[in-house]
């Protein structure tokens, strides 16, 4: 798959715009080598896609290819439960061709972005045809912690680039099969995997609950103090009843997650009699130079680290 360019962090200058080139043969008139400017027909510039978050920045980014540029508002180990957009997102988002959203509730502040950068183009929200698990009386906003749901993230942005870049439906729809392909075969391994789990090994805590979706898919158990949402602080109540579970059903591992803050787990852990099993990407990819900085590499990477820390 051709590798695409992914911008994470906030771009500081001018886009670049190819040019087609035209040559003609040596033997031609000398008059003829040089054809007007204007007489030349200028390549398609990339579509400036602006994605929410770097999870779903990437999705599309594999999509695309060189049809587009693709920036996410929310980068790398950052949090978009409590995230504050800045003047540079309100510029980007007002030069922006199309605009990419989790919906779910997920990106609250999304609304006032797009009203104060006067974006009047398409928002594609990927989420629109799941239907989430509820928690809580609400709808769990991370659908991409499933697989199957990841795929049909991909096909509604594959949709909507065709629509947009009609020309280049079919390398679209191609780049857009192979990746489906990827996403699929990792399911159905993972679901081998996890089903050579025990029964009693199958329980776990994070530090909140953004792995609703994986659990379901996997039939495991997922315990976490705090609801869908990183704002909502754990009551000393749900922390001591979190205690008492991992003791009572010895659940034997507690996951840290790297947009939140380690210290609940870690109490959770030595309270608890809990190994720590390391750090899960959640909410946000890792660095480029980190375990999880594609979404394919993450969901290796946190399904790696359920596995051996629960066998």
């Amino acid at each position: 798959m051709t590798p695409t360019r992914l911008l994470i962090s906030r771009p500081a200058g001018l886009r670049r715009r190819a040019a087609l080139g035209l040559a003609l043969g040596s033997a031609l008139p000398p008059v003829l080598a040089q054809p007007d400017a204007a007489a030349t027909p200028a390549a398609t510039p990339p579509l400036r896609v602006v994605a929410s978050f770097s999870i779903l920045a990437d999705l599309v980014a594999q999509v695309a290819g060189p049809v587009a540029e693709v920036s996410a508002l929310v980068g790398p180990d950052a949090d978009a439960h409590v995230y504050q957009p800045t003047p540079a997102d309100v510029r980007r988002l007002a030069q922006a061709d199309l605009v990419v959203v989790n919906g779910l509730h997920f990106e609250g502040w999304l609304q006032r972005l797009v009203r104060s950068a006067g974006y009047r183009g398409p928002v594609l929200v990927v989420s629109q045809d799941i239907q989430p698990r509820q928690q809580g009386g609400h709808a769990d906003p991370h659908a991409w912690q499933s697989l199957g749901h990841a795929r049909r993230y991909v096909a509604r942005i594959a949709q909507t680039l065709q629509g947009l870049r009609p020309g280049q439906a079919a390398s679209l729809q191609a780049r857009a099969q192979a990746y489906d392909q990827q996403l699929a075969a990792l399911d159905q391994r993972l679901r081998a995997d996890f089903a050579a789990l025990p029964p009693e090994r199958r329980r776990l805590i994070t530090g909140h609950d953004a792995f609703g979706y994986l659990a379901e898919a996997y039939g495991l158990t997922l315990l976490a103090p705090r609801g869908v949402n990183t704002e909502q602080d754990a009551s000393a109540a749900d922390v001591a009843r979190i205690i008492r579970q991992i003791r009572s059903e010895r659940v034997p591992a507690v996951f840290l997650e790297n947009v939140s803050d380690p210290r609940l787990v870690r109490r959770l852990a030595e309270e608890g009699g809990a190994r720590l099993g390391g750090q899960l990407y959640s909410d946000a990819l890792s660095g480029p130079g980190g375990p999880a900085a594609t979404y394919l590499q993450l969901y290796q990477h946190n399904a790696r680290t359920l596995l051996e820390a629960l066998r």
